[in-house]
Parts: structure tokens; sequence; C-alpha cells
């Protein structure tokens, strides 16, 4: 019984500020003949009359640019050339593209690992960078892992920058639908 004594007295305090506080004028009724329906209009008019704020201003102030990964023909032609092998991190905002570790099957303790970093968004041969480590593991799987130089980082690289090209030029699709009309979906 002593917790519900204690409410009591608040009860009439509370109904007190309540009568105080819409004796005050902070709460006006509002007629529907002279009050908008359109959220949009309201708004404008509450701004226009200082009743209200804004946060932001709707336009971008920054000095950033912000590209779409889908119109980054550079990042959808890595994507493409990389589409056979699976993908262990995939970053647009940070321009990286790892792979996971791949074998062709003709060898099982040996291993590659495909990294694409971005340095621009335009279609230049300094734009990407290509990187490649090799894991070559023993028959106690002891691997080793490290980063080689060989012709393929200039192979897929190539192929990456011959397709960008293809996709910015609008030719990848046409050459594409062309394949599939000649030799089928395969």
């Amino acid at each position: 019984m002593t917790g519900l004594n204690s409410i009591k007295p608040s009860l009439p305090i509370l109904f007190l500020l309540l009568f105080l506080l819409t004796s005050c004028g902070m709460y006006k009724k509002s007629d529907a003949r002279v009050v908008s329906p359109n959220v949009d209009e309201r708004v404008k008019k509450s701004l226009q009359e200082g009743r209200g704020f804004r946060i932001g201003s709707g336009t971008r102030k920054g000095g950033t640019s912000f590209e779409f990964a889908s119109s980054n023909e550079l990042w959808r032609a890595s994507l493409e050339v990389l589409d056979f092998l699976p993908l262990a991190n995939v970053d647009y905002s940070g321009g990286i593209i790892i792979t996971e570790w791949y074998s062709e099957g003709t060898s099982n303790d040996e291993a590659i690992k495909i990294t694409v970093r971005f340095l621009s968004n335009e279609i230049r041969a300094d734009g990407l960078t290509v990187i490649i480590h090799k894991r070559i593991c023993n028959k106690f799987q002891q691997c080793t892992t490290a980063k080689i130089k060989s012709s393929l980082e200039e192979e897929v690289k190539l192929a990456i920058l011959k397709t960008a090209t293809l996709m910015e030029k609008g030719q990848l699709d046409k050459n594409r639908e062309e394949y599939i009309r000649k030799y089928g979906d395969n």
C-alpha cells in the first residue's frame, strides 16, 4: 500500500502541469478549413513563418564526388573479368576487390588470390593495380604465401581495361548479344 500512497500526491501535480501547459497556448486547435491538407504546403508555410527548422538544404556543399558502382565502368569490368572466381571482399568505397584462394584443380597444393586496387575512376593503365599472391602447401598442410610477379597480373589488368573500354563505348552488351545469337547461352 505504500507504493500506491506515494503515487496519489503526484497525480494532482501532473494534472496541474497539463492544465498550465494547455492554457499557455502551446497547443492550438487547428481548423481544417484554414490549414492545408497538403504536407508540403504546411511545411513551406511553417518555414516561411520561422516556426520550423530544416536539416540540410538538400544540396551538397562538400567537394567530394561519389559515383555509384553501377556507373563506374572500371569497377564493373573488374567484376566481369573476375566473375569465375569466388570473391572474399568487395568494397567499392574502399576501392578494392579481393578473391578467395583459387586453384584450377590440377594441383591441390597451389592456389592463387587476386587483389585489384582502384586508384582512379578513370579508365587508365595507372588507374588500377593487380596483385597476385600464391599459396603453396606441403603434404602436411603447412602453407607458405608470397606475392608473386607474373604475366597473369598484366593479363588481368589488360582484360579489365579492355572490358571497361568496351563498356564505356556500349560495345560489350552488343558483342554479348551477338555471341549468344551465334553460339547460344552457354
